[in-house]
């Protein structure tokens, strides 16, 4: 890593420019007064004094008793808890800062409106939180494995284990192994019915709805979804009429 590549990271990690140039220059040095400081880094020693100050508060450099004055770094150790820690904190605050005001206003995940996503991960994550909130039923059309990942199959387990009916749709006969023994209901379609479904879906209590389809791009999939809505409970009937109609089509083979 180059010095304005070190100098960069650290800037992420909630260092000032100056002082992620004292520290980087401190790193080479080892100890080394404001005007060493200074020649290194290229930051004017009236300002070295300063964003050294600065590190010393926390706790990232020492400051040697000598004159002229000399600033030394901690280890790269203690240097990693240190920013990893105020990173930590800093997290924790605005997090709980945002809770705040939350509860100021309405749930966005409930209501009635509709939302789109993009991206595989985005949209796993809203499954779930969706799967967590149900309170009745949950149908998850998932016409590949890799439809479930193992975060989801853990979270469509526990809701099962707490008496929610979960029923799992697929194409893939596996499934029914990989939920053998959890109170999880698996149909598996026959290699005539999955394109009955484009993508993944979910039907939470019947008037909660995600619906996404594969794209071609980086993104990779897309989504739309709606929360206890009119236009859920319209798509929830769709799907259960598409799955009853898959159900039994197999049944009658």
């Amino acid at each position: 890593m180059s010095t304005p590549d070190a100098v960069d990271a650290l800037k992420r990690l909630g260092l000032s420019n100056y002082e992620a140039r004292v520290f980087v220059a401190l790193q080479r040095l080892g100890t080394g007064t404001a005007q060493a400081v200074s020649d290194v880094s290229e930051v004017p020693r009236s300002q070295v004094y300063g964003a050294a100050d600065d590190l010393v508060e926390r706790g990232l450099v020492e400051l040697v008793a000598s004159s002229p004055k000399e600033y030394r770094p901690v280890s790269l150790e203690a240097a990693r808890e240190q920013l990893t820690e105020r990173l930590a904190r800093e997290r924790d605050r605005a997090f709980e800062n945002l809770a705040e005001l939350r509860t100021e206003t309405e749930d966005p995940s409930s209501g009635g409106a509709v939302a789109t996503l993009r991206g595989r991960q985005p949209i796993d994550d809203r499954i779930g939180d969706l799967i967590r909130a149900a309170e009745r039923r949950v149908v998850f059309v998932a016409p590949e494995s890799r439809s479930i990942p193992s975060s989801l199959a853990a979270t469509l387990r526990e809701r099962a284990a707490e008496g929610v009916a979960v029923v799992v749709v697929t194409a893939e006969a596996s499934e029914r192994e990989r939920f053998a023994g959890d109170p999880v209901q698996v149909f598996v379609m026959d290699e005539d019915n999955p394109a009955d479904f484009a993508g993944r879906a979910l039907m939470i209590d019947d008037d909660t709805v995600l619906l996404s389809v594969t794209t071609d791009d980086a993104v990779g999939e897309e989504a739309m979804w709606t929360a206890e809505s009119s236009i859920g409970r319209i798509l929830a009937q769709f799907m259960q009429s598409g799955i009853d109609s898959g159900t039994g089509r197999n049944e009658g083979r």
